[in-house]
């Protein structure tokens, strides 16, 4: 099979470099059972990949069983993963098996592996290991044949330095690592994204397939795409539903021109193209958020590199450790007032997950109105 035979066969899109050389990487090892880590922003299609994989594999014979760990709380993860048995904790009226068990002989895509909490990834290395695991109130071990395919949009390396993500982990994990360029640094896919988008929905919707005009184009590729695909295609499909199927023109992708669209490499910034007194008053609060995460951020990881937890404690340094709760908890109530209480938008903003702003509301007892 020939890459573009490959790609037209998994409805992987892009002629640039960085998605070939992807492609001829996932043609390779596609047939072994070796691990698989998929690292990009979120929306630039990971799992369109661990699905080509696992179709071209020897487990394509049975479905890939998907799991997004970021949206699987923390108190029932491991049930989620592992099965439990009856009776093994409150509301466990009868015996479940696990996606580790449901995916036996096939293939676990774990999507936002970052996720996961360190006691659940000791057990996931355990599997990845010996095979094997045991279900919550189990006595015995369940044996099983799974081949992992990871993803994840946080650097990992970073994740384990800080110590929220197991080294030895992250290494086995990591045997094949693909990085999936975001769209804002693959611009010349993007106009044959689009025009697929747009033929889709149409045909989808019984629709004239709508021409799209060379201005039109040129707005999308000077976009930056912080949605990336996922973004594009919800943008494309808007445009064609609110226009009754016409030509698609210049004015209709008009507002993408006002939205913050480029990202400071070094800071993680959002930069206004046009800057009204409105617009620098909000770039200016954005600023401000991002950079009190960023000093505790900071903070956190000097004292988990120079202290343990029992050292910290017998230094006394509670104040300090109050101060940085407070720095967090005040980034928090700023991040929600600005987006009006959008714990999506805000989570977003402080670049973390829902679920972990969710967890941070509740420990520090804030209200959002």
């Amino acid at each position: 099979m020939t890459r573009e035979e490959f790609k037209n066969k998994n409805g992987i899109i892009g002629r640039t470099k960085e998605i070939n050389d992807l492609v001829d990487v996932i043609m390779q090892v596609a047939q072994s059972d070796i691990s698989i880590l998929i690292f990009g922003e979120s929306g630039v299609g990971k799992e369109i990949f661990a699905k080509a994989i696992h179709a071209h594999s020897n487990r394509s014979n049975k479905p890939m069983v998907s799991v997004n760990c970021g949206a699987i709380p923390e108190g029932i993860i491991e049930s989620e993963l592992f099965g439990h048995k009856k009776g093994s904790f409150t509301g466990a009226v009868e015996s479940r098996k696990g996606y580790f068990e449901i995916a036996d002989n096939s293939t676990l895509f774990l999507d936002e592996i970052g996720e996961l909490p360190l006691t659940t990834q000791v057990k996931l290395l355990r599997v990845l290991e010996n095979k094997e695991f045991m279900k919550l109130g189990a006595e015995t071990v369940v044996k099983v044949d799974v081949r992992i395919i990871a993803a994840t949009n946080k650097d990992l390396q970073k994740e384990v330095d800080a110590r929220r993500f197991r080294e030895d982990l992250f290494f086995r994990l990591k045997a094949v690592s693909l990085n999936i360029p975001p769209l804002r640094k693959r611009k010349p896919d993007i106009e044959e994204l689009a025009k697929h988008f747009i033929k889709g929905y149409a045909e989808n919707n019984n629709l004239d397939v709508p021409e799209i005009t060379e201005g039109a184009i040129d707005i999308l590729k000077n976009y930056t795409w912080p949605g990336n695909i996922r973004e594009l295609k919800n943008t494309v499909e808007t445009a064609i539903a609110l226009n009754r199927g016409k030509t698609l023109t210049e004015e209709m992708f008009s507002e993408l021109r006002c939205d913050y669209v480029d990202y400071d490499e070094q800071r993680n910034l959002p930069v206004f193209l046009r800057k009204s007194p409105e617009d620098a008053d909000r770039e200016l609060m954005y600023r401000a958020l991002f950079e009190i995460k960023k000093d505790i951020m900071e903070l956190k990881d000097l004292i988990v590199h120079r202290f343990d937890v029992e050292d910290f404690n017998k230094a006394g340094k509670a104040d300090d450790v109050l101060s940085i709760r407070e720095l967090e908890k005040d980034a928090i109530v700023k991040a929600l007032d600005k987006t009006k209480g959008s714990k999506r938008k805000a989570a977003r903003l402080l670049h973390i997950s829902e679920r972990t702003l969710y967890r941070k509301l509740k420990e520090y007892d804030i209200i959002d109105s």
